[in-house]
């Protein structure tokens, strides 16, 4: 991607290795990120114990979970009973195949064979991302929850700059190539140690999100919570973008400054 440094003069191997080191992990990083966002295994839900019979009971809360007027803390409990997974873009719950075909209490909910389950999910909606969460989840009387609220918004914002940077340090490597120039890459380092920055800060967000959640619908003793490999995706990501970021520093500043003294050696 960066095959040409100094006008009449060739790059040195170890720089021309180095980017092309930089350019694979900053494009690994771009696709995990990008799977990362796109798939729903943020956290998953694991109920131990069958607790729920497909009754109208349960039919309710599959109901209530998909409405659009579903608040924080019915689709929460219905996460919860139902093996339930979250995204930044989604939530799902694992439901039987034609479960109107079901009558109630003749067939436990957990024992039914796995072909017999399907997993259905609800997008949230932008007003969703940046609806206001309540000190009591579910109760509107009670108050904005402003650090629950600011961490939602932010988990949802911060992938997409991050991406953005990556782009945009892409198109200058580009535009280095097309000007034979290599210093521009410093640029395209800087872009990408921001990019880390905002996926550092996603991942820190979710967490303390997820942690701040349960704190205030904690979880029953038979639901075991863990985080899914959505968000390991995005834990990777940012360690390979500082890794790309401090490759294309240190090739376009070494570069230069041997570039330099060997000018200064010349006219000497």
């Amino acid at each position: 991607l960066f095959p040409c440094c100094r006008k009449g003069a060739m790059m040195d191997n170890r720089f021309a290795t180095a980017l092309v080191i930089a350019c694979v992990l900053s494009l690994i990083s771009t696709i995990y990120m990008a799977a990362s966002i796109g798939t729903d295994f943020w956290y998953e839900y694991h109920t131990l114990s069958p607790a729920e019979n497909v009754s109208e009971a349960g039919r309710s809360i599959w109901e209530e979970f998909f409405s659009k007027e579903a608040d924080e803390k019915t689709y929460t409990d219905a996460l919860f009973r139902c093996n339930g997974t979250v995204g930044l873009w989604r939530r799902c719950i694992t439901v039987p195949k034609n479960s109107h075909w079901y009558s109630p209490p003749a067939f436990s909910f957990f024992s039914l064979p796995e072909n017999d389950m399907t997993t259905n999910c609800i997008s949230f909606s932008l007003s969703d991302q940046f609806m206001e969460k309540y000190i009591e989840p579910g109760n509107h009387n009670s108050g904005t929850d402003l650090n629950r609220t600011y961490l939602w918004r932010l988990q949802f914002l911060l992938p997409f700059v991050s991406i953005g940077l990556m782009c945009f340090g892409a198109l200058i490597g580009l535009c280095a190539c097309a000007c034979r120039s290599l210093y521009p890459a410093i640029a395209t380092g800087v872009l990408h140690f921001l990019a880390g920055l905002c996926t550092l800060g996603l991942v820190g967000c979710y967490v303390a999100g997820i942690e701040l959640l349960h704190k205030k619908l904690p979880l029953p003793d038979d639901v075991r919570g863990e985080f899914g490999w959505s968000f390991c995706l995005a834990c990777v990501s940012a360690p390979l973008q500082f890794m790309a970021a401090a490759l294309f520093i240190w090739a376009a500043r070494t570069n230069r400054k041997e570039f330099t003294l060997l000018k200064a050696y010349r006219v000497a």
